[in-house]
């Protein structure tokens, strides 16, 4: 079985079977995706993290189908009706659906008509009318011999009927018939939708709406379903139903069609097409169409939450961050460099109490006197008017600058138990303050403390299989995790349990351990932390990193299993430790001296070769330093000074199915249509653009009243 599952993962995925094979095996003995990601490569060929999660993902797949294959044929065999072809049939189905088709006349039914016919004891007249024989009696007389008043069969007309409702569900339940009527709906159906009832503006351009199933954008099939299940649609799917007939009646009519039990078939198709097979159909591809557009849903928000995450920090800054509000005032919280707060307090600058002048002097205060550079802005309710008052604070402060931070989810982390254990001595209010002010600092390690589905960079995600969604989001954060590394020594406990082999529970042993015990020396101390054994301390090693630790390579990226090989690489170019960090270009003599030949002296391979000679010309390397640091401001602008024409410099918030929005320092972001982001034809607007890039935009129409604003990416248009 499991040559099997190599043999069609690696087609699937254009791998070797032996790389296949060995992802397999690493899986199957508890080795977590980041772990082989990073330091199995020579077993796996280098495939990233994602490819080895989708593998991972489909093997579970393949796994499931032959689970359910058994049981289905344990099922059959039971009822005494497995043949030698059922047998094969349902060995060579690559489909759990396939699987289902065929087990569909043998599962367990509830009551129908045509198990009442059954039991009628109908079921010879409905193999005879199907037969069709050209010579046969007239059917009314051959159903007089059927007529039984006790099992509630007066006439022969009721026995026709019986036998005829018996043929519509064989029809129906005929996994052929299904399979050639599937290709026919996907490429002649339509979905239409109507307003319904009251209806709802949101959903206003679906009030008369037709599309064929094959054309249909992801996101439409996701606003449709939402508009119906909020009853402000009314969604029917426009079937082919004279194609879909004929494919029955070439199927299952016997020519020349002049049998007189050819006309009573005929009847049983129509009604076994209307009745049965139509809704059942209907209901899977209106299935299939959502299945595959949360699919799409679920793999963008993935892919925009890892953006988000893997935003450059800003470091070296000290931060103060103002969570706006009206009534209640603005929560501020001053943080210094390493997230310590500093100081915290509350003002109201904005309508009703309007104290600007008192704000203006609190906030002057605190930034004098802890040296704040950045201000940090929460984008929620009174954004706006606090990022106006901002700019006026600070047009006389050199040196300070100001960024809106997406507040999305602040709110839940800060009525949290976590965040309530990180800070006893705050209220709710002042704990959103001081994380919308650590999301500047540091996205990656403040996210990890928030819900990956509350952090809004996504699509209808209330829509989403939940189980499927919180399982995507959970790997795109643990990649980014491990991608990055983290000091052990700082780290907070959400955030190393994102690390390999770790997890919420063996995480805070780690953080108690470190609070009894002080600071972590070397990465081979965490063998001494309750519950983290040999296998933990393999997977999780390479990615915690000892910034002060004993050995230099604890501040790497070098698995401990591979210190020895790299004491062997530093002597092969005359070397040592006390070199790492100020090495000459080592990739470079390793490629001079030939790789093959450096890793057989080292005894690794030549992916794990060079990743150690990455890894030691920059300890404690950050991959999101070398991405663009985001945009700080010192002015304002509001929508109504925006014009068709202007050019602006955008932030990227959002990517999705139709375009992408774009924050370009109005309190509402702009969107810039897929039409309208280059020349060439795309597929996808991530093809061009992901979150947190800076983008050069020209605004094209700006509608104050509907709070819309259209961008374009086109350079002509500028």
């Amino acid at each position: 079985m499991s040559f099997s599952y190599e043999t069609i993962l690696a087609k699937e995925f254009t791998s070797s079977p032996i790389h296949v094979g060995n992802v397999i095996k690493l899986i199957d003995e508890g080795n977590t995706i980041p772990f082989i990601a990073r330091y199995r490569k020579e077993l796996h060929g280098a495939m990233d993290d994602q490819k080895l999660r989708e593998l991972a993902d489909r093997l579970q797949y393949l796994r499931n189908l032959d689970k359910r294959k058994q049981e289905v044929l344990e099922s059959i065999e039971s009822q005494g009706k497995l043949t030698e072809e059922l047998s094969a049939a349902i060995a060579a189905a690559q489909t759990l659906a396939a699987v289902e088709d065929i087990y569909r006349p043998y599962k367990q039914k509830r009551r129908t008509r045509a198990t009442v016919a059954r039991e009628q004891g109908l079921e010879p007249l409905a193999v005879w009318l199907l037969a069709q024989d050209r010579g046969c009696e007239g059917p009314l007389v051959k159903a007089e011999g059927f007529i039984d008043e006790e099992k509630g069969i007066a006439d022969a007309q009721s026995c026709l009927a019986g036998a005829c409702d018996i043929l519509a569900e064989d029809f129906s339940d005929d996994a052929a018939l299904r399979n050639k009527l599937r290709p026919l709906l996907m490429r002649q159906c339509a979905i239409r939708t109507e307003k319904n009832k009251e209806g709802n503006p949101v959903f206003e351009m679906y009030y008369e709406f037709e599309e064929p199933v094959n054309k249909i954008a992801h996101h439409r099939v996701l606003a449709i379903n939402r508009g119906e299940k909020e009853e402000a649609l009314k969604v029917t799917l426009l079937a082919p139903h004279d194609a879909a007939l004929k494919i029955m009646d070439d199927s299952i009519l016997t020519p020349p069609y002049d049998s007189p039990t050819t006309e009573y078939v005929a009847n049983a198709i129509e009604d076994s097409w209307n009745r049965l097979l139509f809704p059942s159909l209907e209901r899977e591809l209106r299935s299939n169409l959502s299945e595959a557009a949360q699919e799409q849903a679920i793999r963008m928000f993935g892919a925009n939450l890892k953006q988000l995450l893997m935003q450059p920090p800003i470091r070296g800054h000290v931060i103060l961050s103002l969570d706006p509000a009206y009534r209640t005032g603005c929560k501020c919280a001053v943080i210094d460099a390493t997230g310590l707060v500093l100081d915290t307090t509350v003002v109201y600058p904005t309508p009703p109490q309007s104290k600007v002048a008192e704000a203006t002097v609190t906030l002057k205060g605190l930034i004098k006197k802890h040296g704040v550079t950045v201000i940090a802005i929460g984008n929620g309710t009174a954004s706006k008017e606090t990022e106006i008052f901002t700019a006026e604070l600070i047009k006389d402060t050199p040196g300070v600058a100001y960024m809106m931070v997406n507040e999305a989810g602040a709110s839940v982390y800060s009525a949290s138990k976590i965040a309530a254990e990180e800070f006893p001595q705050f209220d709710v209010s002042l704990r959103s303050a001081v994380s919308i002010a650590r999301r500047l600092q540091d996205p990656l390690a403040e996210l990890v403390k928030v819900d990956p589905k509350s952090i809004g960079v996504g699509q209808y995600q209330h829509d989403m299989p939940q189980a499927r969604l919180s399982g995507t989001l959970d790997g795109v954060v643990e990649d980014c995790v491990n991608s990055v590394g983290v000091d052990l020594n700082v780290a907070s406990a959400p955030l190393l349990a994102r690390i390999a082999g770790l997890g919420p529970a063996v995480a805070k042993n780690v953080v108690v351990y470190r609070e009894e015990n002080g600071a972590f020396l070397e990465r081979k101390t965490l063998l001494k932390v309750p519950k983290l054994g040999p296998k933990a301390y393999e997977q999780c090693a390479g990615f915690l990193r000892i910034p002060e630790g004993k050995n230099v390579l604890d501040n790497t990226s070098v698995h401990p299993e591979s210190y020895k090989a790299t004491k062997e690489l530093l002597g092969v170019f005359g070397l040592s430790l006390t070199d790492v960090g100020t090495l000459p270009a080592l990739s470079e003599l390793i490629k001079e001296r030939g790789e093959a030949e450096v890793a057989e002296l080292c005894k690794v391979g030549v992916p794990t070769l060079m990743d150690i000679a990455l890894s030691l010309q920059k300890p404690g390397r950050d991959p999101r330093d070398e991405l663009p640091p985001p945009q700080l401001r010192t002015d304002v602008l509001d929508m109504k000074d925006l014009k068709p024409g202007m050019v602006m410099v955008g932030t990227v918030r959002n990517v999705i199915d139709f375009g992408a929005f774009v924050d370009i320092g109005v309190h509402q972001d702009g969107l810039v249509h897929i039409s309208q982001m280059v020349d060439r034809f795309i597929r996808h607007p991530s093809e061009v653009v992901k979150v947190g890039d800076t983008v050069n935009v020209t605004v094209l129409e700006v509608d104050v009243q509907k709070k819309r604003i259209s961008l374009t990416m086109k350079a002509e248009k500028a």
